[in-house]
């Protein structure tokens, strides 16, 4: 049970290692980047919730185009 405890804390470190090299390499290569400032934690409990959630993700990038935040236009 130690071994678990111990290990607490290693997948914020692994995202925050990838979002670091990430940006760097955006910085070093004049890539506009940034990180979305929020974001939502959830649960997935069963599948029809991992369908539904599948779909909106489908759609909300097919729908960018005519999204009113998007501001490409």
């Amino acid at each position: 049970m130690s071994d678990i405890a111990n290990g607490r804390g290693l997948l914020s470190v692994v995202v925050g290692g990838l979002k670091s090299a990430i940006t760097k390499f955006a910085n070093e290569n004049g890539i506009d980047f940034a990180w979305q400032p929020r974001f939502h934690d959830r649960i997935v409990r069963n599948t029809d919730e991992l369908n539904r959630m599948a779909e909106y993700i489908n759609n909300n990038a097919a729908n960018w185009q005519t999204d009113k935040l998007n501001k490409t236009e």
